[in-house]
């Protein structure tokens, strides 16, 4: 983790929107959009960990895969340091790109080629980027397996022979075989058993400090995002809707949508008497969002003005960015 009050900033994201077309009818017309990400800003400081959270279909994977372009934005735009807008790269550049901003899949299993020794699916990148060649790229890639607490001895193995914590670790030395700067880490310890993913949190703590790293860590974990990031943004169903530094968070959420969230937050001292607040209903369809302030339909405090006028995210303390009619 960085120290904040030296901020340099490595990603500015600027009204980022992602909608994914519907067709329908014989001619596969478009009929309507599904509005994944609509409208989401955010700068990533260099060295920190920005956490990205909020429910399942809330947009934040999606943000993550825009970014990396393995998504085509629909508009806005992602200035990276020394790269210009990442929206807007193709051929060269953007191939440049791919050393820089790396990322840690969801899923271990389906993330690494069944049919290649892990020897050449952490070299691939090394040797697309000519980082090393010949006895080199071993030599690089045993280093990079021993910093992941693997055994140099895994290189000829296949994936299929490894736990799903192995797996993640593989995966998380690809990412690193080609010294990126950024890393964005989606739902990385979602699939993996409760001690596993503390294990894999402290490896991308270590990894961090020693590398100079700077991560977007995409989850719907509260408790895990705590641990790990320095900043988070909440999503709420394709926006976000409060953003801020992870102490004045979880002591002092200002936004209805993520007291319910830290409010779900199990503690374990059965004596503790916790009150809960009880979400109503549904999460809406993108496809048809609410008007005004998306969360108003769930909202125990909205009124009238909530469903009519979409409230603006802005600073309301110091650092603190929340989207909400009712908070000063």
């Amino acid at each position: 983790m960085t120290d904040l009050n030296k901020k340099e900033v490595l990603l500015e994201v600027k009204d980022l929107v992602k909608y994914f077309p519907i067709r329908a009818g014989v001619f596969k017309r478009v009929v309507a959009h599904v509005k994944a990400v609509d409208g989401v800003n955010f700068n990533v400081y260099k060295g920190e960990t920005f956490g990205l959270v909020g429910e399942s279909g809330c947009g934040k994977t999606t943000a993550g895969m825009t970014l990396m372009r393995l998504y085509d934005a629909t508009s806005g735009s992602a200035n990276f340091k020394g790269h210009g807008d990442l929206l807007k790269l193709k051929g060269t550049p953007l191939r440049n790109m791919r050393k820089d901003i790396q990322m840690i899949f969801q899923d271990p299993y389906s993330s690494l080629n069944p049919r290649m020794r892990v020897k050449n699916i952490i070299a691939e990148g090394i040797r697309t980027h000519h980082l090393a060649a010949g006895s080199e790229v071993d030599d690089k890639v045993a280093d990079l397996m021993g910093k992941v607490g693997l055994s140099v001895d895994h290189m000829y193995r296949f994936p299929h022979e490894f736990s799903g914590g192995q797996r993640q670790r593989i995966g998380i030395a690809r990412a690193l075989a080609v010294n990126p700067d950024m890393i964005v880490c989606d739902e990385a310890v979602s699939a993996l058993d409760v001690s596993i993913q503390a294990q894999v949190i402290n490896l991308l703590n270590d990894i961090q400090e020693e590398f100079g790293l700077t991560f977007i860590f995409i989850a719907h974990d509260l408790a895990v995002v705590k641990h790990i990031s320095d900043r988070i943004a909440v999503m709420y169903l394709g926006k976000i809707v409060e953003m801020t530094d992870k102490n004045s968070l979880f002591d002092n959420p200002l936004h209805p949508y993520t007291q319910a969230l830290i409010s779900a937050i199990p503690i374990p001292d059965p004596t503790h008497d916790k009150k809960r607040v009880i979400l109503e209903g549904d999460v809406p369809s993108p496809i048809n969002p609410p008007s005004g302030c998306r969360f108003h339909t769930r909202c125990p405090v909205a009124k009238e003005i909530c469903s009519k006028e979409d409230p603006v995210f802005e600073e309301k303390a110091n650092g603190h960015f929340v989207a909400c009619h009712f908070v000063k």
